[in-house]
């Protein structure tokens, strides 16, 4: 595997030794100094170039960076299904090679950059050969935080969360169990997910971030909430699916109202009992039931 040193080097040699590359910044988790680095850190890399054309027309360009397991231009496959991709405004190549290294290239005009750079508080600049980067404060992922939510997201979150769940409880009575999946893991368990964020946040002062997909979620929660939430995502028969979706709901019966508690915000225990029941009830259904009630 090529170090580090090795990696900025190149990518650097690159732009050094190609007139068309003016300047060279960096986003992503290596410009972030709160993420642990690891074997599987890409390197989030933009060339801002003079223009975009000669770059795309030329396919083996990028062969220098190394050999490729795979290879993706997202901007190509969108523009191949029909969506309306400008590629004068910018391209991406996205390369995992076999000495483990990924690199994701995005090449940038400069005309973009000028209304871009620096919106990502996640940016270092690498290189500018004309001083075309305009000065931005150290890196930060503040933009990542927990952000404390208002009365309204949170009086939303808890309606959705027990509008939605009996949804779950009808499609597994009806034997729908595709349509279950698709509904906890879209809408019953990201609501679930949300309030634990907002938890964590309350935790940190709302100055941590959980990273993409919640995926640093863990660290901050009792070994019992993480067991059982881990438990919501077996739904590999029909009863494995009623245990998720009965403890998806005891945990957020059990963080909402804690959650609202400490914003002072009111948490409506009768609709959330009444929809438990509900839920419940069709649980208990038989069959070959033709009346709910």
């Amino acid at each position: 595997m090529r170090t580090e040193k090795e990696m900025f080097d190149l990518i650097l040699g690159v732009a050094n030794r190609d007139s068309r590359i003016r300047a060279v910044y960096m986003n992503g988790s290596r410009a972030n100094p709160n993420v642990k680095k690891d074997i599987f850190q890409d390197y989030d890399i933009v060339y801002v170039v003079t223009e975009t054309e000669s770059f795309i027309r030329d396919e083996d360009w990028v062969s220098v960076f190394g050999e490729p397991i795979i290879f993706q231009e997202p901007d190509k496959l969108d523009k191949m299904q029909g969506r309306d991709v400008d590629f004068k405004n910018g391209y991406t190549y996205l390369m995992q090679f076999t000495d483990e290294n990924r690199i994701d290239l995005h090449i940038q005009p400069i005309e973009i950059l000028i209304k871009e750079y620096g919106k990502d508080k996640l940016t270092v600049p690498l290189l500018d050969k004309d001083s075309c980067l305009p000065q931005i404060p150290a890196t930060t992922d503040e933009d990542y935080w927990v952000k404390r939510p208002t009365y309204g997201q949170y009086f939303s979150r808890c309606n959705n969360f027990w509008w939605v769940a009996p949804y779950c409880a009808k499609g597994l009575w009806r034997e729908e169990i595709l349509f279950t999946i698709e509904v906890m893991n879209s809408y019953v368990r990201q609501e679930l997910l949300t309030m634990l964020s907002w938890k964590v946040g309350i935790q940190t002062e709302f100055k941590v971030s959980i990273g993409k997909a919640n995926k640093h979620l863990k660290e901050y929660l009792d070994l019992d909430v993480w067991t059982r939430l881990m438990s919501t995502f077996n739904m590999s028969d029909y009863d494995s699916s009623w245990n998720a979706l009965i403890t998806t709901c005891q945990l957020f019966e059990e963080i909402a109202p804690e959650v609202g508690k400490i914003f002072g915000y009111e948490y409506n225990y009768e609709e959330a009992k009444r929809s438990f029941e509900f839920i419940k009830h069709i649980k208990e259904l038989p069959r070959d039931a033709t009346e709910i009630y």
